[in-house]
């Protein structure tokens, strides 16, 4: 399938740039993925329309405050001449960092920007100084490896909490602000260091997962970090071609062992966003050996087909299109996503292509509020 099969018109004013006052008054797109035909609902009324025997999945990773901005300490800066003001302006000038993935001591794979002018050796200054990061290695499209370092008493992630903010994404227009530190937040965000939310899990309140357990339904959890793998863009025309990037993920053993149960009982497994169909669909596709499975079962999928889920933690590095096999959900909310983008080829070929893209025409006339504070779509 070539990217340019996944393209919709969109109007830049349908683009969310604010949070709604409140969670869950958020409008809802239901989609029947079988037949194509769409409902307009709200999403306050989702625990009320549910079969009632579904396994809802969520992802309780947290957002780190992963973008920083400092300046070069110039140990790599070109020398000129001294009190030059073209070597203030050169070192004074506003370095971005986005972490992407904490590697062991205290080293993280990060986006950085102006990343050509930044080379291997340099060291990048926060704040007061009171924070420091020197490029151990660089790769394509701004990638580089940092080592951090502080003088002062403080842990790393708790310097980074306090200088970070909140990594928005660019189609949001403006900068973050204190309301995006909650409402960039899922409700159940409580593990792990994402560096964009989750964004179909921002809909849930307290009180709606409250009326989902009333209910008697079950909710499980797992952990992905949203990272690179996530927004990267799709720079190939065609997507078998595109390589994404891994994620970490962990699916604990009551969740594992629920989705045993689910399957067995041919349940409905709802994953709340589409961070969870990868960490589902990739723990499917992965022998339990593989990724330091702590337990699992063989599960009757389909006529002839097994299912092993198993409780681990592993790397996300399956790439979801139309025309690859989804083995483990059976129905997806999730918000709407960017033109000619990876996430937008999951939910295309979750739901089929045709049908997704009519139903995003209809929500572009209907109004609909898109992308990571708009409104959402139920698939089922």
């Amino acid at each position: 399938m070539n990217l340019s099969d996944l393209h919709y018109d969109l109007p830049p004013e349908r683009i969310a740039q604010w949070p709604l006052e409140e969670r869950d008054a958020s409008r809802m797109l239901l989609l029947d993925r079988g037949s194509g035909p769409w409902e307009d609902r709200q999403f306050r009324e989702f625990p009320d329309i549910l079969r009632g025997d579904e396994l809802i999945v969520i992802n309780n990773a947290r957002v780190l405050p992963a973008r920083l901005w400092g300046h070069r300490k110039g140990v790599r800066a070109q020398i000129v001449e001294k009190n030059s003001p073209i070597r203030k302006e050169h070192l004074s000038a506003e370095v971005e960092v986005l972490l992407l993935r904490a590697h062991e001591g205290d080293e993280w794979e990060a986006l950085v920007r102006p990343g050509r002018k930044i080379p291997v050796g340099e060291t990048i200054v926060f704040g007061d100084g009171e924070l420091q990061a020197e490029v151990v290695s660089r790769a394509g499209f701004g990638l580089r490896r940092l080592k951090f370092a502080g003088p002062n008493r403080h842990s790393l992630n708790e310097t980074i909490e306090r200088l970070g903010h909140i990594p928005l994404p660019p189609y949001i227009k403006r900068d973050d602000s204190a309301i995006d530190r909650e409402r960039y937040q899922t409700v159940f965000a409580r593990r792990g260091a994402a560096v964009a939310a989750p964004t179909a899990g921002l809909h849930f309140t307290p009180e709606i997962l409250a009326r989902l357990r009333e209910r008697g339904l079950e909710v499980v959890e797992i952990t992905l970090d949203v990272g690179l793998g996530t927004f990267e863009p799709v720079r190939t025309e065609r997507l078998e071609d595109h390589h994404i990037h891994t994620e970490s993920y962990e699916i604990p053993s009551n969740t594992a062992e629920a989705i045993t149960r689910a399957h067995a009982e041919r349940r409905p497994v709802l994953a709340v966003g589409t961070t969870v169909v990868r960490a589902l669909e990739d723990a499917a596709e992965k022998p339990a050996a593989t990724h330091g499975a702590k337990q699992g079962a063989d599960v009757d999928v389909k006529a002839n087909e097994k299912l092993t889920i198993a409780a681990s933690r592993a790397e996300a590095d399956i790439f979801l299109f139309p025309g690859r096999p989804f083995r483990v959900v059976d129905q997806l909310l999730t918000n709407f996503h960017l033109p000619c983008s990876s996430l937008l080829a999951l939910v295309a070929g979750f739901a089929g292509r045709e049908n997704v893209l009519r139903a995003y025409r209809h929500a572009v006339e209907a109004e609909y509020r898109f992308y990571s504070y708009g409104d959402c779509m139920w698939i089922r």
